[in-house]
């Protein structure tokens, strides 16, 4: 520690790095918990703070939002309300891809995303690390062939099927766009969403979004090691994508996210011990009481063990959701996790 009382880059020390040695596989006192999901679609205070506002503009002030954007590569992008990122010209035949940017370029223009990740750092003071994240390859390409959400990827697969060499183009220009926004990050951990991984079965997955995924992870390290910065723990969380969890195990992430679909003792039967699990309460059982909550935690905790674990919900948390109930979910999973260590 400086006598500053900053860290290497600036940054203020660290205090709270229980959630960095769960990920890097050491012993923790009690088990680290966080939840997914931004903050704009649970907390009111950050609710009444957007509202006059629209996504991109509050997203592009660091003073005003300390979230991360996604990246387009040049295409048009809206947030529909209750919708979500919408492309009112997705790509549609193998032309479309002369459209998008150089992927090297894309990260140079996100600065205002690295400066509220410098804010926000800042302002944490140190009291828990903060988490980097970006959609993996295949799902920034359902977005963009889709045009936004999909109930069935059906546009979006049909790329794979029946124009494979675009579609790995495609996946290409997003991971080499993905690497050096992850790599400007540099937080404290990253963790790639691949949203949309169920859409995908086992041969499609192994073919179009789990050779990027091992590449996101190959080249964000190896970038942290040339600029001499000190590595950071991946996270990857293909959600529905139980059927890779063996794949994804060995992809080069440190910790593999579950969602509530998968039983935590298969799960680690499965990866083995060399990886730090996370998940996996169903993100619904937050509608339950206060002490239903905790007694599901209570489980959930029991089932994975107290050693290379990670708590949080199978997803992200819903609009809906009581503040109230996210932190006896939190408050739980401290209590039962330290009680699960004296035993």
């Amino acid at each position: 520690m400086e006598a500053n009382g900053l860290g290497p880059q600036g940054f203020p020390e660290l205090k709270n790095d229980t959630f960095l040695r769960a990920a890097w596989g050491e012993e923790t006192d009690y088990t680290p918990v966080w939840c997914m999901r931004q903050a704009g679609r649970y907390l009111p205070e950050f609710r009444e703070t957007r509202a006059a506002q629209d996504f991109f503009s509050t997203c592009r002030s660091p003073e005003a939002c300390c979230e991360l954007t996604l990246q387009a590569l040049g295409m048009e992008v809206t947030m529909v309300p209750g919708k979500g990122p919408s492309f009112p010209e997705p790509l549609r035949e193998e032309q479309d891809l002369e459209r998008l940017r150089d992927p090297e370029v894309v990260a140079s223009e996100l600065g205002y995303v690295f400066q509220a990740i410098t804010l926000t750092r800042q302002r944490l003071a140190g009291r828990v690390p903060l988490i980097g994240f970006a959609g993996a390859p295949w799902t920034l390409m359902t977005y963009m062939v889709e045009g936004g959400g999909s109930s069935t990827m059906a546009q979006a697969k049909r790329w794979l099927y029946q124009r494979p060499q675009a579609s790995h183009q495609l996946l290409r220009i997003l991971t080499d766009a993905l690497v050096p926004y992850l790599v400007g990050q540099v937080v404290a951990g990253a963790q790639l969403f691949e949203s949309h991984a169920g859409h995908l079965g086992p041969q499609l997955f192994n073919k179009f979004a789990l050779p990027y995924i091992r590449d996101v992870a190959k080249q964000v390290k190896a970038r942290l090691r040339e600029a001499g910065l000190a590595p950071v723990p991946m996270i990857i969380f293909a959600k529905d994508g139980h059927f890779a969890l063996e794949e994804l195990a060995q992809a080069g992430y440190e910790v593999v996210g579950l969602d509530w679909t998968v039983a935590p003792k298969k799960a680690r039967e499965c990866v083995g011990k060399t990886v730090t699990l996370q998940g996996n309460l169903d993100p619904c059982a937050l509608y339950a009481s206060e002490e239903e909550i905790g007694q599901l935690v209570k489980q959930m905790l029991d089932d994975f063990g107290p050693h290379r674990y990670i708590a949080n919900l199978g997803h992200g948390l819903y609009p809906d959701m009581d503040p109230e109930h996210v932190g006896a979910f939190v408050d739980a999973v401290h209590k039962h996790s330290r009680l699960l260590r004296q035993n």
